[in-house]
This record gives C-alpha cells, structure tokens and sequence, in this order.
C-alpha cells in the first residue's frame, strides 16, 4: 500500500469480487461501533445523496459541473454501506446478488464466492432498464422499508428478514445505476481508492517528489526553524531564521480579530514533512527546482504558492471553530475532500487523505505550542515524517 490511493492493481484487485470487497470493507470500517444502525442509517443516507445528485442535475442542467464525478462517488459509497451491512450481519454479498434475479422457486440455489459487482449489473437486460424516476423511487423505497424495520424493531436477530431487505436494495441500486448510466465494477474500483486513500491497510509514503534532484533543488530532509515575537515601533510581528538567517517576511494575523494566524508558517512545514509538498517553503528556503522549467514554473510558482495559502487559511477557519483541533485524533473527512479538491492538478492530489489529516494535526499541534510560548523551534524530519516543537533555547 502506498501513501496515495493505492495501487491502480491494488484497487482492481479489492474490486474483483464481492468476496474481496467485502474484506476490503472489513478493513477500512471506521464507524467506530458495531451496532448494525448505525451501518442501516448510513446506507440510507448515501442512497439519499446519491438520490439528490440526481435532483440536483435535474435543477441546474448543465451547470452542476460535478454531476458525474458526485453521483458515480455517491453510488459507491452506497455500496460500501450496503457491504458493511452485510458484514455486520454476517451475509454473504455474493450471495445477495445472485438473488437479485430469483425467486421463491430457486431462492437457495446461490453459491459462495460467486461474481463481482460487474457481474450481477449485467444481469439487467437493457428491457429490464427503469426510468430515473422509477428506478430513484425504488432505490429509495427499498432504503426506507429497510429503515423502517430498523426503527420497529423486526430486524433483531431475524437474518432472513434483513437478508431481504438487502437483495431489495441491491436490485434498487442495480436498477438505478443501469438509468443513470453507471458502471457498478468502476464504482467499486473508485470507492476501494477512495476508502484506502482515506484508512489505508498499511501507511506507507510514497518517495518524495524531488528525491532525485541536486541538494540545492530538494526541501532538506532535516531542519530547525526558530520562531520568534518581536515588537518594532507599535506593532508586533512573527520573525523566523533557519540557519541563522532571516526568512520570510514579518508576519502579523492581517485580520482586525487578533487569531495568532501569524504563527502560520508551521502549516507549510507539515505539508512538507506528510506530503513532500511545499512551494512556499521551497521559496522561504530557496531550493526552487529551477533545473526542471516545467515543474519551477507551474509546481513552485506563484499559483501553486497560493493555492497551498489558500489551503493553510481555509484549514485555520475551520480549525478555530474546532478549539484549533486539540485533543483530536482525526479530522473531517468531508474537510479533507474539499482540500484535496482544492489541489487538484497540483503535486498533493495524489496524496492520500490521510497524509493530509496527520499533516494538520502535526502542524496544529505545533502551532498551539508556538501560540503558548510565542517563540520556539520548529523540528523537521522529511524522511522520518514528523513534526516537532522544542522550546527556545539556541537558534535554528
């Protein structure tokens, strides 16, 4: 496993059955309890985003640039839940599937270990093709009877009964992704990316972009940054040397509400340090990668130096509202999405969710430390990914 969404064979692989995603859906289950409702309501939910993409394309036309990438990620996470479901009740997916298509004369006649999610969409023949009306409504209506004997309920230690509801779903989603013109097999492919990008099976960082350059062109593996209040004439501002040297400009919160923002500069360090990312920093320390025009211009240039301020300023918005992420183990899965979205087309969108959660936690740890003190070191190590804070006592 690698630190990015893994491998493309990685994620075929997790997608070649439905005895292999359902493992893949055992690992990366992160709901934090085993209560099957939680896993029902969830299943719900996704059908209902999946519902509303929909609605949504309906709404705006063409407009609504994200229908496609939306409704193909809400479809997948639909069937993540549906697998988790499964899991949680000890069903066989495979099973389930084969009973799409049958009925009460040959309901038991299934096998284990049978077919993949492109193996059971192929049983719609294209008459069998609903409208997207009809298909949502039934999509959603099966959600909700399945929802229904949750709350009454019916589906306490009555596996038959739950196993039903399942088929109906799958029919549902089965149904519903042949109107919307939908390839379940690539559904599960882009979910077992996303869900190893997020909870990988083994953390594993990919090599660093710059690995193979000349010293003067890499972010240096290991570093001090010392960081420091000073008051000049009536203002106070954030001064930070790396070497002894000066670098950077004086930094202030440039907000009227006084938030410590000026402390900011740690975030880039823990870019680096978890993604191998930071052309800001590669511009305070001068190590540019001016041998490759290409990548100096459009990966350490102007833009992508603003596109990681932008991430380091919406990150800290949501962090204030978040007590600057102490006592956190995690970040918001929903926040890390829009960040990797933020990046697209840039060097970090390859990275995994993951890296991008221990990078602001990293930095968040340290910045509150640098917040307590108002001056320290900030401890960098590139090849050993971690992110430090020591007290002030020599100069970086």
């Amino acid at each position: 496993m690698t630190g990015q969404f893994g491998s493309k064979q990685m994620e075929a692989d997790y997608a070649s059955s439905f005895v292999r995603y359902q493992q893949l859906v055992r690992a990366t289950d992160q709901l934090g309890t085993n209560d099957l409702s939680v896993a029902v309501l969830g299943l719900f939910g996704e059908v209902g985003s999946a519902i509303a993409v929909v609605k949504k394309r309906a709404r705006d036309g063409d407009t609504f640039s994200a229908y496609g990438a939306g409704l193909a990620e809400e479809i997948g996470d639909v069937q993540w839940y549906l697998t988790c479901v499964a899991n949680r009740s000890r069903l066989d997916l495979s099973e389930l599937a084969q009973r799409v298509s049958r009925d009460l004369s040959d309901w038991d006649e299934v096998e284990r270990g049978f077919g993949s999610w492109g193996d059971v969409q192929g049983q719609v023949r294209d008459a069998d093709r609903a409208t997207q009306l009809a298909a949502m409504a039934e999509l959603g209506e099966a959600a909700g009877a399945l929802v229904g004997d949750l709350h009454r309920g019916q589906l306490s230690n009555n596996r038959d009964r739950l196993s039903g509801h399942l088929v109906d779903v799958l029919r549902g989603l089965i149904h519903f992704a042949a109107a919307v013109d939908i390839d379940l097999q690539v559904t599960a492919e882009q979910n077992a990316s996303k869900v190893l990008g997020r909870w990988p099976i083994k953390m594993e960082y990919p090599p660093l972009a710059d690995e193979a350059l000349g010293k003067y062109e890499r972010l240096p593996r290991t570093f001090r940054i010392f960081v420091e209040e000073v008051t000049v004439g009536s203002k106070t501002y954030v001064m930070q040397s790396y070497g002894g040297i000066v670098v950077g400009d004086r930094l202030t919160d440039n907000k009227a509400e006084a938030d410590d923002y000026r402390f900011h500069d740690v975030f880039h360090v823990a870019y680096a340090v978890h993604l191998g990312w930071s052309p800001v920093l590669r511009s305070l320390l001068r190590v540019k990668r001016r041998s490759l025009p290409n990548i100096d211009e459009n990966e350490d240039g102007a833009r992508a130096i603003l596109v990681e301020e932008g991430v380091s300023t919406f990150v800290f918005g949501r962090a204030l509202a978040c007590n600057l992420f102490e006592g956190a183990d995690r970040v918001d899965t929903d926040l890390l999405k829009l960040i990797q979205e933020f990046v697209r087309g840039f060097e970090p969108d390859k990275c995994g969710l993951w890296q991008w959660e221990r990078a602001i936690l990293d930095g968040f740890a340290v910045f509150r430390q640098l917040r307590a003190n108002r001056s320290g070191i900030i401890v960098a190590d590139l090849d050993a990914h971690t992110l430090s804070f020591e007290r002030a006592g020599t100069v970086g």
